[in-house]
């Protein structure tokens, strides 16, 4: 079996024997697992490599791109601030960014950004990748936009708009960028090495993205359907390739200095764990509270329940997070039916859940890039194995 570094309660152990045995069989190439309970960790591990060659191991404190992982740590940030009465999720945009209110959005509210469900799941102007690196650019562009559906009326995931309509309300309310805000807020007060916006301190210890699918290939999976582009005519394919982003251009300098809170934090499971950790401990982790218990709670509110316009399957929305559904025991499995679950994923497999009943959060990430159309079966094992530990550690 593949060996593995770090730390694991014995009563956890199958999560330690879960990456190793994906190592082995090559599904990982570098991979780290973290779950917190009750704040604290009880299973931090990594193994294997940085490098498709495997010349190169992977480090304690390796950090890597985790795409839509990204937008959890995006929505903490709402919840802070909405918590602290600064951000109120009822209110219209246009009270904090007055012109988002073009393009007959005056009513579309703070909570729709969160909840997917605004009407910009991404850009009507042709963009090419150096486009989401200027944010005055993007989000202006978003203001200036109408909504490709009635806001509020349905969710349609954002996979790259989302980081950049939450920070640029972020932005106006504290002064501070989002990933300024986050390091600030959050990261640093909890000791966590996870990041919007990589500095250049970070970039030896980056590991690259690691393609599965051939350089030529640009196609993705969405639920069990292949997409290809095309004419961008649709309001999925100007989501998801207007601009086309791939494992090799998330793995650049420039994707990792900006700061798209929907779609390229960095870090390690640890990290991640530790960080959304506070979303299910109550607010606290490792003795810092950051929220109070019901501004914890208030991610776990419904905003949309039904089929997702982009994913094309049912999905139910909470502030940020995506909550208990049919869909979650289908990808996930039957133990986490009925629990007060808030989580998501990012392309390529990172993941990250939080059991508010249990008190218990698992993080994943790696460098392997697979797409696997929302259920990753390498996050899916390790959520898998670690309730099973807690099962039997109750």
């Amino acid at each position: 079996m593949a060996e593995i570094h770090g730390v694991c309660a014995e009563e956890f152990r199958k999560v330690q024997e879960t990456l190793s045995a994906s190592l082995d069989s090559g599904g990982d190439i570098g991979a780290s697992a973290a779950v917190f309970v009750d704040g604290e960790p009880v299973v931090d591990i990594w193994g294997g490599h940085v490098d498709e060659a495997r010349t190169r191991p992977w480090e304690r404190d390796t950090i890597v791109n985790m795409f839509s992982t990204t937008k959890t740590m995006t929505a903490l940030c709402a919840l802070l601030l909405a918590d602290r009465g600064e951000l109120d999720f009822d209110a219209p945009v246009a009270k904090y960014w007055p012109e988002f209110a073009e393009a007959g959005k005056e009513r579309v509210q703070v909570r729709h950004l969160l909840s997917h469900s605004d009407g910009l799941a991404g850009w009507n102007e042709k963009l090419v990748l150096e486009d989401l690196f200027d944010l005055e650019k993007i989000t202006t562009l978003l203001a200036r936009q109408a909504p490709w559906w009635a806001p509020g009326t349905a969710s349609g995931y954002h996979p790259i708009s989302f980081g950049p309509l939450i920070g640029e309300v972020i932005r106006r309310i504290t002064g501070r960028s989002l990933g300024t805000f986050f390091a600030e807020e959050i990261a640093k007060p909890l000791g966590a090495d996870c990041h919007i916006g990589t500095g250049p301190e970070c970039d030896a210890r980056v590991s690259k993205m690691i393609r599965s699918q051939a350089a030529d290939d640009r196609s993705f999976k969405l639920g069990d359907k292949v997409i290809q582009p095309g004419s961008m005519d649709s309001f999925l394919e100007r989501a998801y390739f207007n601009p086309h982003v791939s494992p090799d251009e998330a793995s650049t300098i420039p994707w990792r200095r900006a700061e798209l809170g929907g779609s390229n934090g960095h870090g390690n499971a640890r990290s991640v764990a530790l960080v959304q950790s506070i979303l299910a401990n109550g607010g606290e982790a490792r003795g810092v509270r950051l929220l109070s218990e019901a501004g914890c709670v208030r991610a776990l509110e419904v905003q949309t329940d039904g089929t997702d316009l982009m994913f094309g399957i049912p999905i139910r929305w909470g502030l940020g997070y995506a909550l208990d559904s049919d869909f979650t025991e289908m990808a996930y499995g039957a133990q986490l039916r009925g629990h007060r679950v808030a989580y998501w994923a990012g392309s390529g497999g990172s993941f990250v859940i939080n059991d508010l009943d249990l008190r218990m959060t698992i993080a994943f990430v790696m460098n392997k890039h697979v797409e696997a159309g929302g259920w990753d079966h390498r996050s899916v094992d390790i959520v898998k194995a670690a309730y099973d530990s807690q099962a039997v550690a109750s």
